[in-house]
């Protein structure tokens, strides 16, 4: 019984350099002269958009103008609102988190800026009760 397919030989396949720019140059001209008709039929038909709208444009302007900036200024106040919830869900649930004896992120800092705070106003205290004389055991 004879083997009648044949070995992969890479040498028999391999292709040269050369051809392998031209190909990569021919898709990379291709490519890019696609893209750029595109983009001039897309240029040429938004001209032509916008010499068709603008009449309807100027004739309705009293009225898209102002519901333009309703629109605007409504969307902007949700958005607003929306995201100020979000922070306050947040905010709380960290504190929640905190007080409860969880360990949310962050909660080192805080308890070291914690204890910074309370050292400082120990030693202020101390310096004060010094400097008016009721720190003093001997009067």
């Amino acid at each position: 019984m004879t083997d009648t397919h044949q070995t992969f030989n890479p040498q028999h396949h391999q292709v040269s350099p050369r051809v392998n720019q031209a190909v990569k140059a021919a898709t990379a001209a291709t490519a890019g002269g696609s893209l750029l008709v595109l983009s001039g039929l897309i240029l040429a038909a938004t001209v032509i958009a916008l010499t068709i709208a603008t009449p309807l444009l100027v004739i309705f302007s009293p009225v898209l103008v102002p519901a333009a900036i309703t629109v605007f200024l409504l969307a902007t106040g949700f958005l607003t609102s929306g995201g100020f919830g979000v922070a306050a869900v947040t905010v709380l649930s960290w504190i929640y988190k905190y007080a409860t004896g969880g360990h949310p992120p962050g909660a080192d800092s805080l308890d070291q800026a914690r204890d910074k705070l309370g050292y400082k106003a120990r030693e202020m205290k101390g310096r004060a009760q010094e400097a008016t004389g009721m720190g003093r055991t001997d009067m």
